[in-house]
């Protein structure tokens, strides 16, 4: 399995970033994938998850209404749409399913 996170960055608060992870070595589209996120000095905290098909979401409370999780399965990609950022969604982003983790992708958000 190996799952490869992209775009992450610095934002100012309010805005907004699409965050993508890669996936391979693994049949992607029959594989639930979820994204989580670490911030300093706190446990990794799940945030979203999409069916294998895309037809169902979940959001973590904190999320809902901001992130909006979703894939392709023709590119084996998994996206995570984050808007309206606050200065508390500061973290490291991972990307996992099928058992394993990505590397993460750093997301500051300040001014």
């Amino acid at each position: 399995v190996q799952l490869v996170e992209s775009g992450g960055g610095l934002v100012q608060p309010g805005g907004s970033l699409r965050l993508s992870c890669a996936a391979s070595l693994f049949t992607f589209s029959r594989n639930v994938m979820s994204w989580y996120r670490q911030a300093p000095g706190k446990e990794r905290e799940w945030v979203a998850a999409i069916s294998a098909t895309g037809d169902d979401t979940n959001y973590v409370d904190s999320a809902k209404g901001r992130f909006f999780i979703s894939r392709d399965n023709a590119k084996n990609t998994v996206y995570l749409h984050l808007n309206n950022l606050k200065p508390e969604d500061t973290a490291v982003y991972y990307c996992g399913g099928a058992g394993s983790w990505g590397q993460g992708t750093q997301v500051t958000v300040s001014s």
